[in-house]
């Protein structure tokens, strides 16, 4: 029987003398096929067809001599689900995808298949392998769908973006080829392999390096490390063929740069990637930069004329460098002594450096207006905005350096150069690393007025010039098999998380944030593109160095959500839910069901824990809340209707209300508007807080003062849950409407003798909500409605908790008992 045309659909190295060719199906000749090396240099001292199971590690099932499709799963690959006391199960298109829950027969357990612990269960292959092809994934007991594995060839996607695996008749394992070659290939060389077909050309594949080149780590402190009277210039670049060194004092230095080589570095009688150079003197002050020579080919950007910034520079003069090399006794390390609130206790406002100071009030020249020194001063003001309404904690876009091509250019900084610098364009005197001491001045100022500082971190893309792709595209960025780099960002690339040196990267330069800066926690941008595994290996190293830090993740990104993935680790993830549900629900088209349960704090869908959901109705991106809702046209918001006010106090009534996490963008209380205008990542002109709204909507702002007083309050301790409450704990009462609703705090006393109610009514038609009489008995006293807080219950308009509530159009009520 002839066999069918094949193809090599990849090949990589397991180590420098072994790997894999994959064919796209499976090899049933009794020859092996005409598989060769394209290089003299690459030499194959053996060659055989590979065990089925070797094909699971992608795919995650191959099929066995018995005929049994065999479904795998590494635990290794899902730090965030404990196996032992979490079943997991393989659900898909023959057993009804959730369905599976709860069925023995799909429920994977504890195996050693191929010489590796994993978690697996079979099912007859004549039922399961199919044309067209079957798709599965594994799914915890509690609905939680696992990420798949990062490099599977059989990944499908449907045309709503669901990605799943697929069962391929084809490849049932018996398509993998392992080899051995008769040296260590070099890792600076490129290298391929042919395969020849029956009547034509040779087809050819890059040899790709595989999952060991990833794991490849050193444990030497990296960058410009001064001590003892020297600098130690460090470097990790595990396929470069030279690497230069360039030292200058001044940038204008007469005689331009020293240049120096580096030595590839030995540890423990091996080389691990690092390149290395020492200087007999302390450089503290001098600028530098490296150059780095490689293989050219689609998975390497090498240019040895590229000026490369340190990834572990702790200063830069902007974003295409030099770094400036720092003495660890200038730099320092921050006051520790400052503690940031408990998780339930936060209120978060979101802010930009330069939109909280560009129009503040204060007397401040123009490049104080730009950045840390300025906004350091409007901080320690008695005026100081966030002060007054009341947050206790700040959330900063991005500071660490990132693509302004001029200090003057204005971004949101979401296109990161280094992780450890902060930004030059922040700075009064970038040459001369101000940014250090200034930055630590703004955190200590924060700390002072009792606001805890959490920065948004970027991971998961590189900004230009990328100079980790000049270090090594092939190591730090995510590609496809042809060199293309993968887009899920959106912003040219994604970082590749998963190897073992730039989680080393991402970890230690978090630390870096905390220790020298005092920095109280971190939001995540796109975590989906770092993935729950290797945030779970973040918050366990971060933890030993600060148990109380605050981690929230913004758990998407344009390949897909991990919210749910995050549910049994220590990360507080933004509700996009939460968001896009209350934008519609103040403008009358939002069910109380769903309400309850975002007043709830999400339960168990999304968050485990009371404090895992991060509950917000605007953000840096896109249009402003006001732009959102507004009756106005053009979705223009800048003069808001009365309705416009109104539907705003409402939407803050239940932000305040839920059980969470409540965050706000700066501005967000006097009603901010951008124009219109979706995408503002390059306006500073529109993003600068135009503090006039302050006295023009002093009402909006005096209610989010009010509501944020209230939430701290002791009054508010039944809105700040540490943990998650009994069944009675609440009691829900919907509206005859279907909209309006009636929540009782702490119902069943449970936490005590106080408790709230709360009802709200969406609707441009009055509402009443019937109460039972066991509730309507209780001493209830009227605090607040859709308008105002009630200091004095002399000055209360009388609202008594009847049998049916009144709550009037587009508005709502709070009452207490105790407190």
């Amino acid at each position: 029987m002839t066999q069918p045309e094949h193809r090599i659909l990849r090949a990589w190295l397991t180590s420098a003398t072994s790997g894999v060719i994959e064919l796209d199906a499976d090899w049933q000749g009794a020859l092996l096929p005409l598989l060769a090396p394209g290089e003299k240099a690459f030499q194959l001292a053996t060659l055989e067809q590979a065990a089925p199971e070797l094909y699971a590690e992608e795919a995650a099932y191959y099929v066995d001599d018995a005929g049994q499709v065999v479904f795998v799963l590494d635990p290794q690959e899902h730090a965030g689900v404990d196996f032992e006391r979490t079943a997991v199960y393989v659900g898909g298109d023959f057993n009804g995808w959730q369905a599976a829950i709860g069925r023995p027969e799909w429920q994977l357990k504890p195996a050693r298949i191929g010489g590796r612990a994993c978690w697996s269960v079979s099912a007859p292959a004549e039922t399961l392998l199919r044309d067209p092809a079957l798709r599965f994934k594994f799914v915890t007991g509690d609905a939680r769908w696992l990420a798949l594995p990062p490099d599977a060839t059989n990944r499908v996607t449907d045309e709503q973006g669901h990605a799943n695996l697929a069962l391929l008749p084809q490849r049932t394992g018996r398509n993998l080829f392992v080899f051995t070659t008769q040296a260590p290939l070099d890792p600076s060389r490129t290298y391929s392999v042919l395969h020849q077909r029956e009547g034509g050309e040779p087809s050819r594949i890059r040899l790709r390096q595989g999952k060991f080149f990833h794991a490849l780590h050193s444990k030497l402190p990296l960058g410009a490390v001064v001590r003892r009277g020297e600098t130690i210039f460090r470097l990790f670049a595990p396929r470069a063929k030279t690497v230069r060194l360039a030292l200058i004092e001044e940038l204008d230095a007469p005689g331009g740069a020293h240049h120096y080589d580096l030595d590839k570095r030995l540890e423990d009688g091996e080389w691990r990637g690092v390149w290395e150079v020492r200087l007999d003197r302390n450089l503290h002050g001098w600028l530098y930069w490296y150059a780095v020579s490689g293989p050219q080919n689609v998975f390497g950007h090498f240019h040895p004329n590229q000026r490369i910034l340190d990834p572990y520079a702790q200063a830069a003069v902007g974003r295409d460098g030099p770094g400036i090399v720092l003495d660890p006794e200038w730099v320092g390390q921050a006051d520790r002594g400052y503690h940031a609130p408990a998780w339930q206790d936060l209120v978060i406002a979101e802010a930009h450096v330069r939109d909280l100071v560009a129009q503040a009030p204060l007397e401040l020249n123009d490049v104080e207006r730009l950045g840390f020194a300025g906004l350091r001063r409007w901080v320690e003001s008695p005026d100081f905005y966030l002060k007054k309404l009341g947050v206790n904690a700040v959330e900063l876009q991005p500071v660490t350096e990132h693509d302004n091509a001029r200090r003057e250019e204005y971004q949101w900084g979401y296109m990161p150069t280094n992780w450890f610098a902060p930004a030059s364009a922040y700075a009064t005197d970038p040459r001369g690393a101000s940014q250090v001491k200034e930055f630590q001045e703004l955190v200590a100022a924060f700390h002072r007025q009792g606001m805890a500082v959490i920065l948004d971190v970027v991971y998961n893309h590189a900004g230009e010039p990328a100079h980790l792709m000049f270090i090594d595209k092939l190591y730090y960025f995510e590609l496809g098999d042809d060199g293309a780099l993968s887009n899920w960002s959106g912003c040219g690339n994604d970082l590749r998380c998963r190897s073992a040196m730039t989680k080393r990267l991402i970890i230690e330069s978090l630390v870096h944030l905390i220790e020298v800066y005092g920095v109280d926690g971190f939001r995540f941008d796109l975590a989906e593109l770092i993935g729950a595994g290797v945030l779970a290996e973040i918050e366990a190293a971060l933890k030993r160095v600060k148990p109380d830090v605050i981690l929230i993740a913004e758990p998407w990104s344009f390949r897909g959500h991990i919210a749910d993935a995050l549910r049994p680790t220590g990360f507080a993830s933004w509700n996009d839910g939460y968001r896009n549900f209350l934008r519609d629900y103040v403008r009358g088209s939002g069910a109380a069901d769903k309400l309850e349960y975002f007043l709830k704090g999400s339960p168990w869908h999304f968050a485990y824990w009371p404090a895992q959901t991060v509950n917000y109705t605007e953000s840096h991106d896109d249009r402003t809340w006001i732009d959102v809702i507004t009756e106005c046209g053009d979705h223009n918001g800048l003069r808001p209707t009365l309705p416009d006010v109104r539907r705003t106090h409402l939407m803050a009534a239940v932000l305040f209300a839920s059980i969470g996490i409540p965050m706000i963008s700066a501005g967000q209380d006097f009603l901010r508007s951008k124009g219109g205008v979706n995408n503002t990542y390059l306006r500073g002109d529109l993003n600068a807080l135009d503090y006039r709204r302050l006295r023009r909507f002093a009402g909006t702002h005096r209610y989010f003062a009010d509501w944020i007083a209230f939430r701290r309050s002791a009054a508010g301790r039944l809105l700040r849950l540490w943990s998650r409450p009994g069944e009675g704990f609440f009691r829900a009462f919907a509206g005859r409407d279907g909209a309006s609703l009636a929540l009782v705090y702490n119902a069943d006393g449970s936490e005590g003798a106080e408790r709230l109610l709360f009802a709200i009514n969406p609707q441009t038609e009055d509402a009443a909500i019937e109460l039972p009489p066991e509730i309507v008995a209780l001493p209830w006293r009227f605090v607040a409605d859709q308008d105002r807080f009630y200091r004095e219950p002399r000055l209360a308009p009388a609202a008594p908790v009847t049998a049916e509530l009144f709550v009037p159009a587009l508005g709502c009520g709070v009452w207490q008992i105790g407190g």
